[in-house]
């Protein structure tokens, strides 16, 4: 039985207080897809085939990533430059960001020499750590 307000003919309803939760999941689940798809985009560039090694695997530590690509252009921050930039731009990078180790990525197309000048501007830079990624072979 409803109840009546005095003396204004009017219906009091009482109010439903509770949330919604199935909206609030099908929210969620859709912001979940949405990161889940958008996240590996957002990770890296720069196309690089990584040479396959026999190499036991690297433990992931936070550094800088360096990409030396097949045509000899280098990538460093989303950048993308020739060597002589790279070569003047590295040295104020490490005095800003003093990563604990650098990562070199070189494309396995890539010439031997120009990885050898990135690995030597990281020595004249200071860099002690220096790692060289590649991928382990099929055949173990």
């Amino acid at each position: 039985m409803p109840l009546r307000g005095i003396g204004t003919g009017r219906v009091r309803r009482h109010l439903n207080a509770e949330v919604n939760i199935i909206n609030l999941v099908d929210v969620v689940l859709v912001l979940l897809l949405i990161f889940m798809l958008t996240a590996p985009m957002l990770q890296g560039g720069i196309e690089v085939t990584l040479p396959r090694v026999a190499s036991r695997p690297l433990e992931a530590r936070e550094g800088l990533n360096i990409a030396v690509t097949r045509d000899g252009r280098i990538a460093m921050q989303d950048a993308t430059m020739s060597f002589e930039e790279f070569a003047a731009a590295f040295p104020a990078v490490v005095a800003l960001e003093q990563p604990e180790g650098v990562y070199i990525r070189g494309d396995a197309r890539a010439s031997y020499g120009t990885v050898l000048r990135v690995f030597s501007v990281l020595q004249r830079a200071g860099v002690q750590n220096v790692g060289l990624v590649t991928e382990q072979e099929d055949g173990r």
